[in-house]
């Protein structure tokens, strides 16, 4: 597949919009989202979702608290999703290059912050200076150049792509393109195990064990396997508000239940 001159202005531009976004809501840098996004615009919206869902799954846990900085799995999703739809090799080569591509781009995350700080400094000089009509338009350069640290490499990315890639892919010697796509497949499952570490699994084994039953042994598919899961969640939902009820109630009639004072006195 070769990749049309809208198809890179339209990634782009979402990649500029989307990491000023993520100063916000962080909603559009979501790799399941990213993945989505640039699947639309690829016109493979399953390989996208592929992509950025397994990448989704890895993040799950991180954040850049204090300033620290992530692997950029959002241009990782990005990018990802592109070069698995171009080289024709499916998800799992996309999601395997996606991984070194968001450690590469953590890099450049240090490097917009940095820029951003020196910006920050120029602020405070506005500041004491009392130069008030300085400060939106130094603001502003900040947003201008944090969406310039994704959007320009995603570019140039995509415009040496269509045949970087190309000739990338029919160069590259079976056992690398093996381990790519055995990586890609690993993933998902450390992306599980990750997303188990940080939730209530012990409580819940029956369920999980559910689950891998319709999925492995009935070959249940995902879809159904979530409306399932939804269902339990409601049921346990119901079971737990029941007995926070009847909790409440136990205390009420206890507390209101005594001998002596003023309305013990019969």
């Amino acid at each position: 597949m070769h990749l049309a001159m809208y198809q890179i202005i339209l990634i782009t531009i979402y990649a500029f919009i989307a990491i000023n976004d993520s100063l916000i809501s962080n909603t559009l840098t979501q790799p399941a989202i990213a993945g989505m996004v640039s699947g639309l615009i690829m016109g493979d919206l399953k390989t996208g979702l592929m992509v950025g869902g397994t990448l989704q799954l890895m993040k799950l846990g991180l954040a850049a608290f204090g300033g620290a900085s992530i692997p950029d799995y959002f241009t990782g999703s990005v990018l990802g999703t592109a070069f698995a739809i171009i080289s024709g090799k499916g998800a799992e080569y996309g999601i395997g290059l996606a991984v070194p591509v968001s450690l590469l781009m953590l890099q450049l995350d240090v490097a917009a912050r940095f820029c951003n700080v020196f910006l920050l400094h120029r602020i405070d000089k506005a500041i004491d200076r009392m130069q008030i009509k300085k400060i939106p338009h130094l603001v502003l350069s900040g947003s201008l150049l944090w969406g310039l640290s994704r959007c320009i490499p995603i570019l140039l990315m995509l415009l040496v792509g269509d045949a970087a890639v190309t000739t990338l892919t029919n160069n590259m010697p079976v056992w690398l393109m093996n381990g790519l796509k055995t990586a890609g497949g690993v993933l998902p499952v450390v992306g599980v195990a990750i997303l188990l570490r940080y939730l209530p699994a012990k409580q819940y084994i029956p369920y999980l064990l559910l689950g891998f039953f319709l999925a492995a042994y009935l070959k249940v598919p995902m879809l159904g396997v979530a409306i399932i899961g939804v269902i339990a969640a409601m049921i346990v939902f119901k079971i737990n508000s029941n007995k926070k009820t009847n909790n409440d109630n136990s205390a009420v009639t206890s507390s209101g239940t005594f001998e002596g004072g003023y309305d013990g006195d019969e």
